[in-house]
């Protein structure tokens, strides 16, 4: 049953929907109401995120995006703009990373993650923006704690986390006057597929790695998803340029 709540009436673009954090996400706005454009370059899961929705009695469609690629990136906002309407919210989740001594990570490696994280939030951002602007609303970023401290074996996912961090307070207060609010979460290790990626290296230190850890476990999806809707909706109505850690403590 879908709750007529927060994002009644709105339009919500979620990247990265196929699986994890971004599938619950669309799922959670899905069930407040919200209109979801589902985006992933896996179309059989991304199809399986909107068909749960969809079974749920909410509306969302999938929408297949590189959002690396700026051309992928502009068809995608014109095909979500003419089956739903202008997105009142874009939700930056897709992402992807892995660890690697930084003397034998390969430099396809390095442009992909870069890509994927930055260059994609970036592209959204600036494909979603006029219709923000005209219409009013918000984006919210995933970043990472690896975006906040330094993490050892993942120099290209610092990076481009760290650069989702400045661009969000770059945008924040370049549309500070006009109206357009823009914060970013940024979780520990969150138990998605995606931790499959992030297998340390044979020799990685242990003490190295064990910094990366909190007693609290890794986040869940659903926990995170729920940082993300506040600050979409307008309980956030008063936070812009916001990072909101969600790692039990780790940058505390």
């Amino acid at each position: 049953m879908v709750d007529v709540g927060r994002f009644g009436g709105r339009v919500a673009v979620v990247t990265g929907a196929a699986s994890g954090l971004g599938r619950a996400t669309a799922k959670l706005i899905a069930g407040e109401g919200g209109a979801v454009a589902a985006l992933d370059i896996s179309d059989k899961a991304l199809q399986t995120t909107v068909d749960e929705i969809t079974s749920a009695g909410g509306t969302a469609v999938a929408v297949r995006t590189d959002v690396s690629d700026p051309d992928s990136v502009a068809s995608s906002m014109k095909e979500i703009v003419a089956q739903l309407g202008p997105p009142n919210t874009v939700c930056n989740v897709a992402g992807i990373g892995k660890f690697a001594h930084t003397t034998e990570a390969a430099f396809d490696d390095w442009q992909r993650i870069l890509g994927v994280n930055l260059t994609g939030t970036f592209l959204m951002c600036q494909a979603a923006l006029p219709h923000l602007l005209d219409n009013g609303g918000n984006i919210v970023n995933v970043a990472s704690t690896a975006g906040l401290m330094g993490q050892p074996y993942s120099a290209a996912y610092c990076a481009s986390k760290g650069g989702v961090v400045q661009l969000t307070k770059a945008l924040a207060v370049e549309y500070l006057e006009r109206g357009v609010r823009i914060n970013a979460v940024a979780p520990g290790g969150v138990d998605t597929p995606m931790l499959g990626q992030f297998a340390p290296p044979p020799d990685a230190s242990k003490r190295l790695m064990a910094k990366l850890m909190t007693p609290f476990g890794f986040v869940t999806p659903d926990q995170v998803a729920k940082a993300i809707a506040f600050l979409a909706s307008d309980d956030g109505d008063y936070i812009t340029g916001a990072i909101v850690s969600v790692d039990g403590g780790l940058t505390a």
